[in-house]
């Protein structure tokens, strides 16, 4: 039986939302939640810890032997992470004295956190906490001949260290953990069936790996052109900055992107975004707005079974007109050839509704919307 929520609803109350992070999901997941939002988890990824990892070995002996002028800190947990594993081999003092010495910059005030708790103190960090502000800085010093350090964000930044190359400078990489698809898969391909099936209404990234790690799999089950589709038209990439944003970029697909690069702008650019890309018309005297999986009937919220949206997207797509039950019937999911399914969903929908006269019966042809008189020659074209 549909649920009717009367209580107040927030900005997000009826749409869902995918989550594909798989650091700082559950922050993500509660904010979204706390705004009223389905949450689809699905982490297209998980960290894997390099301490025993002969990579970070190798780079941490070769800067305490051999001084960088310049150390990039990127993100906080991997510059605590870089410092842990040096204690876990003792060579934690000798990095952070080598660290003393040197010119540090901070991506951040998370990272200057973290450089701060370690007894450092960074010489910049830049007020936009955008990689390419730093970028923009080392090369605007020159850095010809310059050896540069840079602590990796799960895999190189793009464009980022072959800029720095180009320009002369020799860049010893850092990689202090590293992105590997997740070891469940069922989590990604259920977020997957529900992109292609429009279950979902917005998919948020937080990192350029998980996208490209999202489409790995799709590729894997043949399902790209599908994703691909469904995020070009109906479902919404919402990304936390533009290097999240590249892997979908690469692919022709707009992304929506907060000016923080942050959880919190990015939560509240949904709340803009979504209610913005939701139908609303004047129906039977009702002010009804058709979200993800619920309806909006004079600002109660009801909620509606799949079957019953499906039906409800066909008539709103021609608002006031006849839609004939073998149209209906093709929109309902997996119903067959069987036109009693369209009655019986329609039953189920105005059930729902909590208000029947939303939808005309219109015998022997179809069912269309109860348009408002006044709003009808808006929508008839």
């Amino acid at each position: 039986m549909a649920m009717n929520v009367s209580q107040e609803h927030g900005p997000l109350s009826g749409f869902t939302v995918g989550v594909t992070a798989a650091r700082r999901a559950d922050e993500l997941g509660a904010l979204l939640q706390r705004r009223g939002a389905t949450v689809l988890h699905a982490p297209a990824l998980r960290i894997v810890p390099l301490a025993d990892d002969s990579e970070l070995l190798t780079a941490t002996k070769e800067l305490i032997v051999d001084a960088p002028d310049v150390v990039v800190a990127t993100t906080a947990i991997g510059f605590r992470g870089w410092i842990e594993a040096a204690d876990g081999w003792g060579h934690g003092e000798a990095l952070l004295g080598r660290l003393r010495g040197v010119e540090l910059l901070a991506r951040g005030p998370k990272v200057k956190g973290a450089v701060r708790a370690a007894g450092l103190t960074e010489h910049w960090s830049p007020s936009s906490e955008s990689m390419a502000e730093v970028l923009d800085r080392l090369l605007g010093e020159g850095v010809e001949g310059r050896r540069i350090a840079l602590q990796l964000h799960g895999e190189p930044l793009p464009g980022f260290v072959e800029s720095l190359r180009a320009g002369g400078a020799d860049v010893v990489l850092v990689p202090v953990y590293r992105w590997l698809p997740p070891i469940d898969l069922s989590p990604v391909d259920r977020l997957l069936d529900a992109v292609v099936s429009r279950g979902v209404d917005a998919v948020t990234f937080t990192s350029a790996p998980a996208a490209a790690s999202l489409f790995a799999r799709a590729e894997e089950r043949g399902m790209t052109a599908e994703v691909t589709a469904a995020l070009l038209h109906d479902v919404l990439p919402a990304c936390v900055g533009p290097v999240t944003a590249l892997p979908l970029q690469s692919r022709g697909l707009d992304t929506v992107q907060p000016e923080r690069f942050r959880l919190g702008p990015l939560v509240q650019l949904l709340c803009q975004e979504l209610p913005a890309r939701a139908r609303s018309l004047p129906i039977a005297g009702h002010r009804v707005e058709v979200r993800g999986h619920a309806v909006l009937v004079d600002d109660e919220l009801r909620a509606v079974p799949p079957a019953g949206m499906a039906l409800l997207r066909a008539l709103i797509r021609r608002p006031g007109w006849v839609v004939a039950r073998a149209e209906l019937l093709r929109a309902l999911p997996g119903a067959g050839r069987d036109e009693h399914a369209v009655e019986t969903a329609m039953a189920r929908l105005r059930t729902a509704l909590g208000t029947p006269k939303l939808i005309q019966t219109v015998v022997k042809r179809g069912y269309r919307l109860a348009l408002d008189p006044a709003a009808g020659s808006k929508y008839a074209d």
